[in-house]
């Protein structure tokens, strides 16, 4: 193994951290925008979903809820599965029957969180997360039980 492939095995699981941490955060953003109209508001508007809309308000609170676990690492693997069915959805009944393609349709967001989601839920969250900080914890708490 060459010593470039060695290094970036290393940095792995702070790189995946990181990759988890702005697909969160900008997920999060995503569902806040539409539900407080901060950031540009919903669609760029500066307004708002209406509360209760099918599917634009339960989205956005998915959005919010999911991107905040995502971004601190708790609960990553469930969140990420719960958001990336929600922009999947998106995707084939909002972007889909415009067009076949993303591109054309313009669901190149929905399909990008999609997928970048999914990837979180079979990688992980990485490093930094309170998903291992957690772990880490109950590991010490069994440690110091058995030595006890």
């Amino acid at each position: 193994m060459s010593t470039i492939t060695a290094r970036l095995d290393q940095a792995r699981p702070y790189v995946l951290g990181l990759f988890r941490i702005v697909v969160g955060l900008l997920f999060l953003c995503h569902g806040a925008a539409s539900l407080f109209g901060v950031l540009g508001g919903a669609g760029g508007t500066g307004g708002t979903v209406p509360t209760g809309s099918w599917p634009g308000w339960y989205a956005a609170v998915i959005e919010l809820v999911c991107g905040a676990l995502v971004l601190v690492g708790l609960g990553t693997r469930a969140a990420a599965f719960l958001a990336s069915g929600a922009m999947a959805y998106a995707y084939f009944k909002v972007h889909q029957p415009m067009a076949l393609f993303p591109l054309k349709n313009g669901g190149e967001l929905s399909a990008m969180y999609c997928w970048s989601l999914l990837l979180l839920v079979f990688t992980g969250p990485g490093a930094l997360s309170l998903d291992g900080l957690l772990t880490s914890a109950q590991a010490n708490r069994k440690r110091e039980a058995v030595t006890a």
